[in-house]
């Protein structure tokens, strides 16, 4: 082998390692779009991508050994690349369908279209697997050059991969979507094979195989143009590097839904303020403080989980034009809320920040924080410590309070529990409340030491201010009617052991095991 196919050879193996990382990850994104991106699901994902990738190594030795020729391993290349570009195109169809099926929660349907779409990348990645030990069969001229064309080999490869890692997430996605991304790497890797072929046969070769770049073209132009979900009332769809973000239109009701959908969170309506949802009970949270509590009492919100914005907007009408600062790690999302749900509050500043490290670096001091970040089986472990509600803690005015909104199964408070106890490490006062017609429970804390009394007490006092908003009034009627015993045992969650995931996947693998469609809703 002369130095030029050497050194292409290993550039080759670059861009396999990067484009298998890069099928990896975007995978999760195509799946996630429907299905969510729970640990569950990247389980699956990551699982079957590594048996491909072995099954992929134990092939491509013995494939070597019996063609030990360039030109071999290149059209191995060229097949898996294609098939890549292959992947969304049929798996489109299926997932949208599958969409269609989670909004009516079609078990048999989506277990059906996970499997087959993960069935999918069975041969291109094989294929890609195949690369790395006949790179290393063609590239050892010598016993002794063994182990160091091995390392050579790996690392190349692994660089590629750690390429592929962010290129997809942190780029592409964002910028052209899943689909594209899957073609832009495989097209990539296409003419990097076909580019093989020329160097190792000639160009004869390599136009034999030029067809597969031009079909996936051909397929792209006439086969795409719908988006990745066609559900009923959709007015917009877009992809961050963080979700799959759908708004969705019914009555002039607008509703923001992430991801497989499975949940709204945020709603507006020009000309209503009251959605009957959890977005409201936040603001009770000050008004467990001891009497008697006036809206002049809260200067200043945080709100981690901003989203559309509907607290925000909601807070804004009933405390007025306060200082609100809104956590919200998506840019994406912020720019939707601002374009679809009247987000554009001149008192509220949006932060694209995590909601911990965006808290925890803050200057100001609120009189309420409200953390909207958990939605089983999406709990931020990191908002959900003892560490954590400490800093919540260290954030909060003398008189502050936080509420959390947090999904439940009807028959498993495990997690509300959890948290509960979680709390009261840090706050001497914890309190918790059901939101009716809702499988969503609202836990408030507050700094200093408070009973159920002081709310009962405050609510017959706004009840009688004529200058107190309606939705404030309903927002502690309600609260005051679903109080719930609180938990006095459970874990402790901590930095060092946030044991979330055993209580979502639970609940998750008993809704796909036994149909429990409560729980998720």
């Amino acid at each position: 082998m002369n130095p030029a196919n050497r050194n292409y050879l290993y550039f080759a193996v670059f861009a396999s390692g990067m484009t298998t990382l890069a099928v990896e990850l975007t995978a999760g994104r195509l799946l996630g779009n429907i299905f969510g991106t729970s640990n569950l699901v990247w389980a699956s994902i990551i699982g079957l991508i590594l048996i491909y990738l072995a099954a992929g190594y134990f092939l491509g030795g013995w494939w070597a050994d019996r063609s030990p020729q360039l030109w071999t391993m290149y059209l191995i290349m060229a097949w898996g690349a294609f098939l890549i570009g292959l992947v969304p195109l049929v798996a489109n169809p299926v997932l949208r369908s599958a969409a269609n099926a989670f909004d009516n929660l079609q078990i048999g349907i989506l277990l059906g279209a996970f499997t087959g779409v993960l069935v999918l990348f069975s041969l291109p990645v094989t294929l890609l697997g195949t690369v790395s030990p006949f790179a290393i069969r063609l590239a050892i001229r010598t016993p002794e050059e063994a182990g160091r064309v091995s390392g050579r080999v790996y690392a190349i490869s692994t660089l590629g991969s750690f390429v592929g890692t962010f290129l997809p997430v942190l780029v592409l996605i964002p910028t052209i979507g899943t689909t594209m991304t899957f073609i832009v790497f495989s097209i990539f890797l296409m003419l990097v094979a076909l580019i093989g072929l020329w160097l190792s046969q000639g160009w004869k070769m390599a136009i034999r195989w030029a067809w597969m770049p031009i079909v996936i073209l051909l397929l792209v132009i006439f086969g795409m143009g719908r988006g990745v979900k066609a559900t009923q009332g959709q007015i917009f769809e877009t992809e961050s590097q963080y979700n799959y973000i759908q708004v969705l239109e019914e009555d002039g009701y607008r509703y923001l839904r992430l991801n497989e959908g499975q949940g709204v969170h945020s709603t507006y309506h020009p000309a209503e303020l009251n959605y009957y949802g959890p977005w409201k009970q936040f603001l009770v949270a000050p008004f467990f403080n001891q009497p008697a509590v006036t809206t002049d009492n809260v200067q200043s919100i945080a709100i981690v989980g901003l989203a559309g914005g509907t607290t925000a907007r909601q807070a804004t009408e009933v405390y007025g034009p306060i200082p609100i600062d809104g956590f919200e790690i998506d840019d994406r999302i912020i720019e939707v809320g601002e374009k679809f749900f009247g987000m554009n509050q001149p008192n509220l500043d949006a932060l694209a920040q995590d909601g911990r490290w965006g808290l925890e670096h803050s200057s100001r001091k609120y009189d309420l924080i409200a953390l909207d970040a958990y939605r089983p089986p999406y709990i931020p472990w990191h908002l959900a410590t003892r560490e954590y509600f400490q800093i919540v803690h260290d954030r909060l005015t003398e008189e502050g309070a936080i509420a959390i909104n947090v999904g439940r199964a009807p028959e498993d408070r495990r997690l509300v529990d959890a948290l509960v106890v979680t709390l009261k490490a840090v706050f001497p006062s914890v309190y918790v409340m059901d939101v009716p017609e809702t499988f969503n429970s609202i836990i408030y804390a507050t700094k200093q030491p408070t009973t159920e009394e002081y709310l009962f007490t405050n609510l017959f006092e706004v009840t009688e201010n004529p200058d107190v908003h309606p939705l404030l009034i309903e927002a502690m009627k309600i609260t005051a009617l679903n109080l719930k015993p609180v938990s006095e045992s459970g874990t402790i969650f901590t930095d060092d052991l946030a044991p979330i995931e055993w209580i979502t996947n639970n609940m998750v693998l008993r809704f796909m095991l036994f149909g429990d469609m409560e729980i998720l809703q």
